[in-house]
């Protein structure tokens, strides 16, 4: 089951549970209705074009900022340089419901998020009872350098 609505001047092909990004929109209390509907795929994998009774509904997961882009303008030989950046706003919406011709389909319940339990810090060891004491952790020897060759000089000339 799916539906191709139209927002923002773009279409989209969503199905229930699917989360897109339109441009921003307003949102009722986190919710968005879609009601711009151009083909709902019916039974059987038919697509129907409905009527206006066909509607899809979503909510609002995050708002936010696109990636920037940047517009350069140039014109060669006449020192003319411009350049802009550009980030477009965006809505990302989770669609929940999509209802047409009585029938109504609806997103699964995405699963409560449950608090992660921190792991306890490792106790040190038992015998070691100095607050601030260092364990007795060997390091591995420091690595020596490399003897240098030297190269031989030439015999200086004698001045006569």
């Amino acid at each position: 089951m799916y539906a191709v609505i139209r927002a923002g001047g773009k279409q989209y092909r969503v199905a229930p549970g699917d989360v897109i990004r339109v441009e921003k929109s307003a949102a009722e209390d986190g919710k968005v209705e879609f009601g711009d509907v151009v083909a709902v795929s019916g039974s059987e994998g038919s697509v129907v074009r409905p009527d206006s009774g066909a509607r899809v509904v979503g909510t609002v997961v995050e708002e936010g900022r696109g990636e920037k882009i940047l517009v350069f303008h140039y014109k060669r030989k006449k020192q003319y340089k411009k350049l802009r950046g550009h980030r477009q706003d965006y809505t990302a919406v989770r669609i929940t419901e999509i209802a047409f011709n009585g029938q109504t389909f609806n997103a699964p319940e995405l699963p409560k998020k449950e608090p992660k339990v921190k792991k306890a810090a490792p106790a040190e060891d038992a015998h070691d009872v100095t607050p601030g004491a260092k364990s007795a952790k060997k390091k591995a020897p420091a690595k020596k350098a490399a003897a240098k060759a030297h190269a031989k000089k030439a015999p200086a000339k004698k001045k006569k």
